[in-house]
């Protein structure tokens, strides 16, 4: 059945040009073709091979035309090698930071470093007479001796300080007055 165009009613005995046959089961039956998915694969695939080619065109030019446009290099400088590539030796040299190389074990080597200080006796400052302990052996330590107490009223700071500071031997007075009794003054 279709529709008469000046009553908009359906017309009998006439076919549907364009409806979708619909089945009583209650789905339609065209789908979507798949070529329309096909073509269009296929030409972003053809796409992107355009734009590749045509990148990769760019830079050989471009590569091919500095390399004809250089200076010529002065009878006086040395040539020197390829500052782009770096050799092992070479990157000693680099300022801090440097590229890891080798991210695994740079960091296995780091860490191994880390706990062998952790687990060794070793001097921090020999002229204070600083010594590093191993974590173990200090956790012994605070065990037996108990953590330091800090005196009522007074920052932590300068509990520390008088706690860690040595003894100050106190000058006599006698030894400047010998002197100046000597000396006639």
């Amino acid at each position: 059945m279709s529709e008469d165009p000046m009553t908009n009613q359906p017309t009998p005995n006439q076919p549907m040009i364009n409806q979708p046959t619909i089945n009583h089961d209650g789905f339609e039956q065209e789908d979507l073709s798949s070529r329309i998915a096909l073509y269009f694969l296929a030409g972003l695939v053809l796409v992107c091979v355009v734009v590749y080619l045509i990148v990769f065109g760019m830079y050989r030019f471009l590569d091919s035309y500095a390399t004809a446009h250089q200076p010529p290099m002065s009878p006086m400088v040395t040539p020197q090698a390829d500052t782009r590539a770096v050799t092992p030796e070479n990157a000693e040299t680099f300022p801090q930071p440097r590229l890891e190389e080798n991210e695994r074990t740079q960091f296995r080597s780091f860490i191994e470093d880390q706990d062998r200080k952790l687990a060794t006796y070793d001097w921090v400052d020999k002229d204070r007479g600083t010594l590093r302990i191993p974590i173990d052996r200090a956790m012994e330590l605070i065990a037996q001796r108990g953590l330091p107490v800090h005196a009522e009223g007074a920052s932590p700071a300068q509990s520390s300080a008088t706690q860690t500071s040595a003894p100050v031997k106190k000058q006599t007075p006698k030894a400047s007055t010998t002197k100046a009794a000597a000396s006639g003054k």
